[in-house]
């Protein structure tokens, strides 16, 4: 088989779509930072009515209802983190999705359970 028979469906998956063909091209979300541990979480608006959001933006959309990380919802997707940094910055452009900061309640605790667990690696 040359380069060119190369099949691009698969029986059992249906067929293949590139990452960079979910995100039109792009490389970084629209106007935002994102990192591993943002929180996202849905705004319950509804889109505008000129665009309509493809399955993978809808998906991330369901998964938002209770606030996520980003690399959680990689993770669920199963998509690249790059991936879902632009569909979620894209859907964050639509104010679809907002980005939610830690409470400092929140900061303290993750200290707290930081230190625990770099004492409990020294122990070791």
């Amino acid at each position: 088989m040359g380069r060119f028979d190369e099949r691009w469906v698969d029986e059992e998956a249906g067929p293949i779509v590139r990452s960079y063909a979910m995100v039109r091209g792009r490389t970084q979300p629209r106007g935002i930072t994102l990192d591993l541990v943002s929180l996202l979480c849905a705004t319950g608006r509804e889109p505008p009515p000129d665009r309509r959001l493809s399955r993978e933006e809808t998906h991330l959309l369901a998964l938002c209802w209770q606030p996520a990380a980003v690399a959680d919802l990689a993770s669920d997707l199963d998509l690249p983190l790059g991936v879902v940094k632009v569909l979620a910055g894209e859907l964050c452009h639509l104010n679809l999705l907002e980005v939610r900061k830690p409470g400092r309640r929140m900061v303290q605790a993750d200290q707290a359970l930081l230190q625990r667990v770099l004492e409990d690696l020294k122990a070791l």
